[in-house]
């Protein structure tokens, strides 16, 4: 998904470099604390709904074939940017 004119890209090049998040995407708190997940989030299976860089909580819309997530200050992230799907 690109990014319009302005618009921050911080938040998907993060998560594509591999970058050790700052804060958890299921939570928003800091990795550094210890925290119960909850079975889905433990699982990977939720989507994120918190910004990995400042913890904000992000603007989340579900589709059918994936989901987006948009924080105020770091951009946009869009499933189809992290995963890839394969056909055998």
């Amino acid at each position: 998904m690109a990014a319009s004119q302005g618009e921050s890209t911080e938040l998907v090049a993060a998560v594509l470099a591999g970058e050790e998040p700052q804060f958890h995407p299921n939570t928003g708190k800091p990795l550094s604390e210890n925290f119960p997940l909850h079975p889905a989030a433990a699982a990977g299976l939720d989507v994120p709904r918190y910004c990995q860089l400042c913890g904000r909580r992000m603007v989340v819309q579900v589709r059918p074939d994936g989901w987006s997530a948009r924080c105020s200050r770091h951009g946009e992230l869009d499933s189809e940017d992290i995963y890839e799907e394969t056909f055998g």
